[in-house]
């Protein structure tokens, strides 16, 4: 029997979804008393564009052999991508209640277990590697399905990162794209005294790859980078997003502690006031 074609879910505008899945993130953290809301609140622009405008999936058919492959290989930011798959119908919204408790399938880390989650991860470095498997299986089988994905800048201190660069480029992966979050803060410090990356742009481009630049805060500029694939024949992309950590929540930007932090009640109410301004929708 011939499958079905494949079609994605309807786009959604971006924005305001990216003001939910902030509002949820930080709810979910402070109920579980848990960490990274820094680095959710980092991502939540990209992952809304992603979800709500860009990856070719839809929560009817989370599996479909069709569908794009998203990856979040900085795991412990999964709040993000678990909010995004709750307000884009993927999982039930009131199973974000359960987040970081024992016994829930939303763990700490991002969990396979979940719809919608492509893979488990948690140990850095692993996110890329796993993806120029997952796009170099789709070039082989004459599949037109992309692979995406979002590392940290601080998992490039990791060896197997440089490694499926390498890899990437020589097959010539150019259905795979790989976005950084550079928001240059990792753990407890900056990413520049931790583990110089620059000059970054340059060092992909010797690698092989096709290289752009963008505001990781601005959805046209980074829905224009993501539709515009692949940027040249033949080369893997990758797309450096320049982030602010803790972003939306004006005691939280660029400050490392917020790497490890959770929110008293008071802060959370603060913060989701401050997320939602005039709209009130987070």
């Amino acid at each position: 029997m011939k499958e079905a074609p494949f079609v994605a879910a309807e786009p959604q505008d971006t924005q305001p979804l990216a003001r939910r899945i902030r509002g949820q993130a930080l709810r979910m953290v402070t109920r579980a008393k848990a960490s990274h809301i820094g680095s959710a609140l980092s991502i939540a622009d990209i992952v809304a564009v992603l979800y709500g405008r860009t990856l070719r999936v839809h929560p009817a058919a989370p599996d479909h052999p069709q569908r794009d492959r998203f990856i979040l290989s900085k795991g412990h930011a999964c709040v993000a991508v678990y909010a995004a798959l709750a307000e884009t119908g993927f999982i039930d919204p009131a199973l974000l209640d359960s987040y970081g408790s024992d016994g829930s399938m939303l763990m700490a880390h991002i969990s396979h277990k979940v719809p919608g989650a492509e893979f488990s991860t948690g140990a850095l470095g692993h996110g890329l590697p796993f993806g120029t498997g997952k796009a170099l299986a789709a070039k082989r089988r004459g599949q037109d399905w992309r692979t995406i994905v979002l590392t940290s800048d601080g998992e490039w201190g990791e060896g197997s990162n440089w490694e499926a660069a390498l890899f990437a480029a020589h097959h010539g992966l150019d259905n795979l794209v790989c976005i950084i979050d550079y928001n240059k803060l990792q753990s407890l410090k900056t990413v520049d005294e931790t583990l110089r990356l620059e000059p970054l742009h340059s060092k992909f481009e010797a690698f092989g790859w096709a290289v752009r630049e963008v505001d990781g805060h601005d959805h046209g500029a980074l829905v224009a980078a993501l539709e515009a694939a692949p940027w040249e024949p033949g080369r893997p992309m990758m797309l450096i997003a320049h982030t602010i950590k803790g972003k939306g929540v004006s005691f939280m930007e660029n400050r490392v502690e917020w790497h490890y932090r959770n929110p008293t009640p008071e802060l959370l109410a603060q913060a989701l006031t401050e997320i939602a301004g005039e709209k009130g929708d987070a």
